[in-house]
Parts: C-alpha cells; structure tokens; sequence
C-alpha cells in the first residue's frame, strides 16, 4: 500500500483539516439549485427509459432512478482523479457506485477487483452490465447493499472510492437518494465506520463532497471513524465546488 501516490504532494504530518460548515450560499445560488434538483428528479432520474451515454471514455447503459454519467460532471471528474493514482493490483470498492463510472475508472487504473455498491438494485445492474460491455466484466462486480453492510466487517480493500449523495434532506423515493441523504446526512453516517472496518491496513479512502454539503458533519464523523483527512483535488463545477477528501487511518 506505501505505492499508492495521488497527484498532489505527499500526506504531512498534520492533515488539511476540513472546512467546519458548508460554504454560505446566496439567494441566486439556492434557487438555481433548487431549479436543477426539480429537473434532475423530473427529467433525468425519474425518466422512463433506459438511455445510452458515453463519459470518461466509457459506454455506459443507465436505467431510469440512476445518475447519468455525462449530466452529471462530477462523476467524470472524480473518474479523471482516479485514473491517475497507480491502483495496480489492489482491491477496490465504490460505495454508491450509480452507472458505475468510478469502478471503471478503477478497473482501468489497473486494480486487480472493484466490488461496485449501490442500494439501488437497478445501479448494481447497471454497473454490471456497464463493466461487461466496457471489457471490464472479470474484474467489477455489482453488488446491491446500503452502504457496505452486505460485506464482511475485515480487511477486504486497498482503496475505497465514494460519490454520495451531497444534500441533507429527506429522500422523495429511491431515484431521490442519489441526490438527498436524508436529514443531517442520516443515510450516510455509518459509511466512514463501515469502510474504517473493511480496509486493509495501510489503505486509503477517497471521497468527493459538494462544498454545500454539511461539511461540520462530515468532518465529525470520519475523525469518529479513526480517519485523518486532507483535500487532495477541488473544481467548480457549474454553480458549486466540489471537492476530494483522501483519508487515512488515524
């Protein structure tokens, strides 16, 4: 594990602590998020058909309730960070894996295994059958579990990658979980628990959260979890800034 190296310099002695609230947002910025979750929910996830698409030069089959890889452009910038860390031969689980656009990049990147995780059962299929035509069925595999509970509590991965849903607030129904994550990020709170206890040791965590997200919260439970915690990658996107968090054991 000592191998694994991201593009940014080395981790110090003392990690970059994480902001303590989320960044303040004006008038103009809620309503223009409130207008893209309505058509987001509307139009994308709630659509009826299976739609065809290609992002971070893959093919990807996503079916109504799951995360379009290329309308979402978070999903293509965290797959960029990923397939630059050297990831050859370790094992790999993406938790909220959606179309699976990060478990692909994984599996690129040259690990050995990516278990995908997603709780909703049409992204576990949908990261399957996206592995299977992309060429990368030997080494993903889907698999339906809220969070990583359907797993084994031991050392099963090098690496664990997420992309969770970014706002508090209760979920309308199962295609609005990838967006909300309950109130005070309720359906997330054991995820740093769930992979401090499935990592090997000496394994890292990567995960990307939107600087809207309650980030007080956030930075609470991994140092719960026994993590210590640095930004490794941040990019605007639209109207917010998301950000790459690696985590180590404390």
């Amino acid at each position: 594990m000592s191998r694994i190296e991201t593009p940014d310099a080395p981790l110090a002695s003392g990690a970059v602590p994480l902001p303590v609230s989320p960044t303040p947002e004006s008038l103009p910025q809620r309503l223009i998020g409130r207008v893209v979750h309505f058509l987001t929910y509307h139009f994308v996830l709630k659509r009826r058909k299976t739609v065809e698409s290609y992002a971070a030069g893959f093919r990807f089959t996503v079916p109504p309730t799951v995360f379009h890889p290329s309308v979402f452009k978070t999903g293509e910038y965290f797959a960029e960070f990923i397939g630059a860390l050297d990831l050859r031969d370790l094992r790999v689980a993406d938790v909220g894996t959606g179309s699976g656009i990060l478990a692909l990049a994984a599996a690129r990147a040259g690990a050995s295994h990516v278990t995908a995780l997603d709780i909703n059962p049409n992204a576990a299929w949908a990261a399957n059958e996206n592995a299977r035509i992309n060429g990368l069925g030997d080494r993903v595999t889907g698999v339906c579990s809220n969070l990583l509970s359907a797993l084994a509590a031991r050392s099963l991965f090098d690496v664990i990658v997420s992309n969770p849903p970014y706002f508090a607030g209760e979920p309308r129904d199962l295609a609005d979980r990838a967006w909300h994550s309950g109130p005070s990020h309720r359906d997330i709170v054991e995820l740093f628990v769930q992979a401090r206890e499935r990592l090997a040791p000496g394994g890292r965590m990567y995960v990307l959260f939107s600087a809207r997200s309650d980030l007080g919260l956030l930075s609470a439970l991994m140092q719960q979890a026994n993590f210590r915690s640095r930004v490794v990658s941040e990019r605007s996107i639209m109207i917010d800034t998301f950000v790459i968090y690696e985590l180590q054991a404390g």
